[in-house]
C-alpha cells in the first residue's frame, strides 16, 4: 500500500471515529454506491439531500452506499500531483471499484469539484470516454435538474427530481438490466431520468438550440418529466442521520418540515420546482427529533417556507419541550408571528434572517414577493419586540426595472428597520446589529425570468457603488455586496448549455479562473448571459419538464412588466383591500 493511500485511509478511520449514525455493509452481492458531495466534508456534512441520499439508498438492503468527499486544500493539491487514488470514508474502498458514482450537487461553483473527483477516482472527465469497466457516473442534486446541460457531457445519467421517488426505480432499472446499454434505454423511459447520451441537440444558424432529439433506435422520450412525491404522509421527513462535529452547523439536527413555496416569487427557481407545497406529518417530525435528541441540542428548520406548515407552531412548542434550541433557514415575512418569534428566543436564537428583496414595494410588485412596507416593519416591531436582537436581511440588485430610487428605497428601508432596532435597545440597554448581504440577480432557468438578459455587470457595478455610498457609515448596519463578476459567471454555469462544456473543464485544470477559461476555449459567454432569449425555439433546460408550462411563465412575465402580484390564495383576501392604495 503507497503511504499517500495509507494515510487517506487513516484520515477516514479518524473521521468515522468522531460520527454517529454512519453505515457499514458487506459489500457482496449489493449494488455498491459511492456518493460523492463535491465539497468538503465540512461543508457537505452540513447538506440535508446528502444526508437523505445516503439513507434512502442504505435503507434497500440491496445497496451499500459510501461517502465520498473533496480533499481539504492543503491536501488536494499534492493528491491529484501524486494520483493518489481516491477512496470512501466508510470502507477505505477504491471509488473507482464501486458500480455507481453517484453526485449530488447542489452549487454552480461546485461544477469543476466534480471533474476533480472524477480524476481523483481515475475516472474520464467525459462520459464518451468512459467504458463499461468505470462506475456509471450519475449526477443529481438541486442544480441538475434546474438545467442540467453544462454537465451532460460529463454524466452518464442525470438524476432530475426528487431523491424518494428517484432511489428506488433507479434500483429497479438495475436489477433488471442486463449490462450498461441495456440499464441507460431502461432508466431512459423512467420518470425523472436523462440519458445525455440518448440525444443529439440540433442547432440554429443563429446558435440557439433547435431542437433536442432522440437517438434513432432508443426509446428516450422527446423531454424527461421531472420525478417528485405527490404525498409526503408516507415518507419520512429528510433528516440529519449522521452526526458530526466536524461540519458547518456542527451538531445539529437538521430536518425538513414542509416542501416547496406558496408564494411564487418570480425569480425563484426553487419555489417553482418544488411545487406543490408538501408538509410532512408533525407527529412523525417530532418523533424523529426525540429519537435525534441524544446526538443534538439544536434543531436547524428546513423549508422554503416554513409557515406553510400548518402545524408549525405545534412542531416548535413540542422541539423547544424537548431542550431543542431552534433555527429555521430564514423566515417569510407574511407568516412570522408572535409565537413563533417567541419561541425562537426562549431557546437562545439572538438573529433571525428576512429577505425583503428591495425597498421598494414596486419593486416587490415586480418580482411578487407579496409584502410590503409596513409589514416589513410591523414584521420588525415583532421581531425585535419578543427579545431577538440581530436581523439579517436579503436583497437584491439588478432586477427587472429597478431604477436609482430603488436603491435609495433599500437604504431608506434599512434606517426604517433600524429605528425599530434601536428604539427597543434602548430599553433593554444593548443595541443589536442589523447584516445585510446583497446579490446581483441572475436569471434562473425554470422562473418567470428565464428569458431575460442579467443585467450588464457595468450597471450592476454602479449599482453595487451607488449602494455602499448610501448605507456607508450608519451604525450597526453591516452591507456586504456580492462581487458582479462573480455573479457573471454564476449566470453563464445556470443559462448555459452544453457548449460551456470546454469552460468546465478549463477552469477546473486552472483553479477557478473563469475569464480565462473563457477566452483560452472560445466559450462566448455573452451569448449565453447577456442575451434576450425570449424569441429561441428551444431553451437548454426544456429538455427537463419541470411542470411548469412556459405560458404560464410568459404570463407572469407580463405581469411583472405591469408590477402585478399574483397572490398565493391564503393572502388574495387579506390583501384585496390594500391593492387600490398600493404605491
Amino acid at each position: 500500500m503507497s503511504n499517500k493511500l495509507w494515510q487517506q485511509r487513516e484520515r477516514a478511520r479518524a473521521t468515522l471515529s468522531r460520527e454517529v449514525g454512519f453505515v457499514t455493509k458487506p459489500h457482496g452481492g449489493r449494488l455498491r454506491v459511492a456518493l460523492a458531495f463535491p465539497n468538503t466534508y465540512f461543508v457537505g456534512m452540513s447538506n440535508l439531500g446528502f444526508q437523505t441520499v445516503y439513507r434512502l439508498f442504505n435503507d434497500s438492503p440491496d445497496i451499500v452506499c459510501e461517502r465520498v468527499f473533496l480533499p481539504p486544500k492543503s491536501e488536494l493539491a499534492e493528491q491529484l500531483r501524486t494520483g493518489a487514488p481516491l477512496v470512501t470514508l466508510e470502507s477505505q474502498t477504491l471509488v473507482g471499484d464501486f458500480d455507481v458514482l453517484a453526485f449530488s450537487v447542489s452549487f454552480e461553483w461546485d461544477y469543476t469539484n466534480v471533474l476533480t473527483l472524477l480524476k481523483l477516482a481515475g475516472l474520464p472527465v467525459r462520459s464518451a470516454d468512459r467504458t463499461h469497466r468505470h462506475p456509471l457516473v450519475v449526477l443529481g442534486g438541486a442544480i441538475t435538474f434546474v438545467n442540467p446541460e453544462p454537465l451532460a457531457l460529463f454524466a452518464d445519467v442525470v438524476a432530475a427530481g426528487e431523491g424518494e421517488v428517484l432511489v428506488p426505480s433507479f434500483l429497479e432499472a438495475w436489477r433488471e438490466a442486463s449490462d450498461r446499454p441495456a440499464l441507460l434505454e431502461a432508466l431512459a423511459v423512467r420518470r425523472g431520468f436523462y440519458v445525455p447520451s440518448l440525444y443529439d441537440v440540433e442547432y440554429a444558424a443563429d446558435g440557439t438550440i433547435a431542437a433536442y432529439v432522440p437517438r434513432s433506435g432508443t426509446a428516450a422520450p422527446p423531454v424527461v418529466k421531472k420525478a417528485a412525491l405527490k404525498m409526503t404522509d408516507a415518507v419520512d421527513p429528510p433528516s440529519t442521520s449522521i452526526f458530526t462535529p466536524d461540519t458547518e452547523f456542527g451538531s445539529r439536527f437538521l430536518i425538513e418540515v414542509v416542501r416547496g413555496c406558496a408564494n411564487l416569487c418570480r425569480f425563484c427557481w426553487a419555489g417553482y420546482n418544488y411545487l406543490p407545497v408538501r408538509a410532512f406529518p408533525a407527529d412523525r417530525i417530532l418523533e424523529l427529533a426525540q429519537r435525534a435528541r441524544a446526538h443534538s441540542s439544536h434543531a436547524g428548520l428546513v423549508s422554503i417556507a416554513l409557515c406553510d406548515h400548518p402545524e408549525i407552531e405545534r412542531i416548535m412548542t413540542g422541539l423547544a419541550d424537548m431542550g431543542y434550541a431552534l433555527s429555521p433557514a430564514s423566515l417569510r415575512l407574511d407568516d412570522l408571528t408572535p409565537t413563533i418569534v417567541r419561541l425562537l428566543q426562549q431557546s437562545g436564537e439572538r438573529s433571525i434572517t428576512i429577505a425583503p428583496e428591495t425597498g421598494s414595494d414596486r419593486l416587490r410588485r415586480v418580482i411578487n414577493k407579496t409584502v410590503t412596507n409596513d409589514e416589513i416593519l410591523a414584521a420588525a416591531e415583532t421581531i425585535f419586540g419578543n427579545g431577538i436582537d440581530n436581523l439579517k436581511l436579503y436583497f437584491m440588485i439588478g432586477l427587472p426595472t429597478e431604477e436609482d430610487e430603488d436603491l435609495v428605497a433599500i437604504r431608506d428601508l434599512v434606517l426604517e428597520l433600524r429605528a425599530v432596532m434601536e428604539r427597543h435597545g434602548r430599553a433593554k440597554g444593548h443595541l443589536g446589529r442589523i447584516v445585510a448581504s446583497v446579490n446581483p440577480m441572475v436569471p434562473k432557468p425554470g422562473t418567470a425570468y428565464q428569458w431575460l438578459p442579467m443585467t450588464d455587470e457595468a450597471t450592476i457595478a454602479r449599482a453595487s457603488t451607488r449602494l455602499r455610498s448610501l448605507t456607508a457609515n450608519i451604525d450597526n448596519v453591516y452591507v456586504t455586496i456580492k462581487s458582479e463578476r462573480h455573479s457573471f459567471y454564476q449566470a453563464l454555469l445556470s443559462l448555459g448549455d452544453r457548449r460551456v462544456a470546454p469552460a468546465i473543464e478549463a477552469a477546473e485544470r486552472n483553479g477557478g479562473n473563469w475569464r480565462k477559461a473563457v477566452a483560452d476555449t472560445g466559450v462566448d459567454v455573452d451569448f449565453f448571459v447577456s442575451r434576450d432569449r425570449s424569441a429561441d425555439a428551444v431553451l437548454p433546460w426544456d429538455i427537463i419538464d419541470g411542470g411548469m408550462k412556459a405560458s404560464f411563465f410568459r404570463a407572469e412575465y407580463e405581469k411583472a412588466m405591469r408590477a402585478e402580484w399574483t397572490l398565493p390564495p391564503k393572502r388574495q383576501q387579506e390583501n384585496a383591500r390594500l391593492l387600490p392604495v398600493l404605491p
